[in-house]
């Protein structure tokens, strides 16, 4: 059996699809979960208790780490912590293999160009911190031997039906409502973006893959990255609107901030988007002779799924 601990968001549904190929018993976990597959066995939990994540993690041989928790600060600091310990040590209880999906916010700043498995760990924010911690914490339980884990890590995220997608908030979502698009710091910058079916078929791969454990892979990701002004202007082409966009830098973030408290949120993010934002996933592309979905494609897909305009 093989169990997703966060199914149903932005990767879960497209993970839970992409492991039909790989078995037959699929476990659901999340407050709500909901079937993907006919087969799929739904688990509801919450992921902030350690008796209901070792049920939840009993019997499994894979488990997928993909939780997403509300995008604040105190939150993170309050429940990631216990959260990734009461993963780790029902994976160990019940010798289960780990993949943690990832991001970037660990790595150093001045490597934000160019972005490999091998970058440095050093983060320049809050929440890089904290993620970084969560890494720490699997590092050590795999080398004192107690777990086999692996860290599947993507940029970020686009894909058709996304929600949690800044990309897709700030561009075609924008445009379907009539207004200008939003971009952070310069439209001039380059910016990577993975898309959500590929990191879902490639942590599928991963995790049927036993050689592929302890270590850090690179989603598979388009290369060369858009700026942000290509992607302005291939959404406006596709959905048939003008390219108007607004820049929005640090100052006026921390006054949208006072009214729209999860804009307080990015502040310490905007870093990503006033510098070129490359990553690099030719490990994993090499690896698995896999073609990452070009731009161009990934944008077509976006707009197709897209609430009729208001």
């Amino acid at each position: 059996m093989q169990t997703i601990l966060g199914a149903g968001g932005a990767i879960g549904n497209d993970l839970a699809r992409a492991l039909k190929n790989h078995t037959t018993h699929i476990r659901l976990v999340g407050r709500n979960p909901k079937k993907v597959n006919d087969s799929d066995e739904l688990f509801p939990a919450d992921l902030t208790d350690p008796v209901q994540v070792d049920a939840a993690v009993a019997g499994s041989e894979v488990v997928y780490l993909l939780v997403g928790l509300e995008y604040k600060l105190k939150v993170w600091r309050r429940d990631w912590p216990p959260l990734m310990r009461n993963v780790i040590m029902a994976c160990e209880k019940h010798d289960a293999r780990l993949v943690f999906f990832d991001n970037i916010y660990m790595y150093d700043i001045g490597h934000i160009g160019y972005m490999t498995e091998e970058t440095p760990i050093n983060p320049p924010s809050r929440k890089g911190r904290i993620r970084a911690q969560l890494v720490q914490m699997i590092t050590d339980e795999i080398e004192a031997g107690r777990l086999t884990a692996l860290i599947a890590r993507a940029a970020d995220f686009y894909g058709p039906g996304v929600r949690s997608s800044v990309l897709q908030e700030m561009v075609p979502n924008n445009f379907r409502q009539g207004k200008k698009a939003n971009w952070f710091a310069s439209v001039e910058k380059k910016h990577s973006f993975t898309y959500t079916p590929d990191a879902a078929r490639a942590t599928a791969i991963l995790g049927n893959t036993p050689d592929a454990f302890n270590q850090a892979w690179h989603m598979p990701t388009a290369s060369p990255p858009w700026t942000g002004r290509q992607f302005i202007e291939a959404f406006a082409r596709e959905m048939e609107v003008e390219p108007r966009f607004m820049v929005v830098g640090k100052f006026m973030l921390r006054i949208l901030g006072l009214f729209i408290p999860i804009m307080k949120e990015f502040v310490e993010m905007i870093y990503q988007y006033d510098r070129d934002y490359v990553f690099d996933s030719s490990k994993f592309e090499q690896r698995f002779g896999f073609t990452p979905t070009p731009y161009e494609e990934g944008v077509k897909a976006v707009v197709a799924e897209l609430p009729p305009r208001t």
